[in-house]
Order: C-alpha cells, then structure tokens, then sequence
C-alpha cells in the first residue's frame, strides 16, 4: 500500500458520490469490517445513478474545514464485486466528503441519538447501519439528502 503525498496511509473504506441539483457532487464513505458489504452497497448506490470514487481504500484531504476524497491511483476507476472479480467503473475525482456510513453486524437502534465520525480533524454525520438490508441504499440516499 502506497502513501499519498502528505506521507498518509489510505483509510479502508468505498466511497459513493449523488449528485443533486443546486448542491452539487456529495459523498458517502462507507465503512466497516471485510465482508460486511461496502463494495456490495456500493455497487446498488451505483445501479441507482450514483458514482464510485474509491473502492476498498481512498485517500481523505481536509481543505479548508471540507474533507475530500479520492481513489488511490493504482485502483482507480476499478472495484471489486464479490464472486465476479474485479471490474472497471468510471469513477469520479476528488469528491466533497459528506456522510459516513458505518455497515455493523449488530442490529440498529430505531431512532438512534445523533452520531459523528471526524476524520483528519473534521466531523461528518454518521449513519450505522446493515449494509446487505434491502433498504440500506435508500437509507443512505435520506441521509445524504438530509446534509
């Protein structure tokens, strides 16, 4: 695993962008252990018009209070879907960092308290849920848009 040029290890995680009107380009990084379906969700995220910025691992900036990512270079453009292999995407550049999606095993509150995740000194809402759900890109989709 290579360092970006800050001498940063990539964080572990899939990064999904929704583009919405008078908004712009937002994203949802997803994490979570190995198996527990970040790429799976992801590839319904995209099925559902959304782009992929990162797959596996993704390089995260802070710039001016706003995180940004972006897919190492030697696996951009590229994800892995379970029992297929590899496959190209055509995934997206920096993107503005919104979300962050925490897949757990454990069953999820209803109505949980109001969580944050901060990451190279941000907060960013965090949302927890079952990633192989039905409903989990629907789930993703209302958070984000609620931003």
């Amino acid at each position: 695993m290579t360092a970006d040029v800050s001498g940063r290890q990539p964080l572990h995680g899939t990064v999904a962008a929704h583009w919405r009107a008078g908004v712009g380009w937002r994203a949802a990084l997803i994490t979570g252990p190995s198996g527990a379906g970040k790429s799976d969700l992801a590839l319904r995220l995209l099925g559902r018009g959304w782009r992929l910025v990162a797959d596996d691992y993704v390089h995260v900036t802070p710039s001016a209070g706003i995180l940004y990512a972006v897919a190492p270079e030697a696996i951009s453009d590229r994800m892995e879907a379970r029992g297929v292999g590899i496959i190209p995407v055509c995934a997206r550049g920096p993107t503005r960092l919104s979300l962050v999606v925490e897949l757990v095993e454990e069953p999820v509150e209803r109505l949980p308290e109001t969580a944050v995740r901060t990451l190279e000194g941000v907060a960013l809402p965090l949302l927890r849920l079952t990633g192989f759900e039905a409903s989990a890109v629907e789930k993703v989709a209302a958070a984000l848009a609620r931003l």
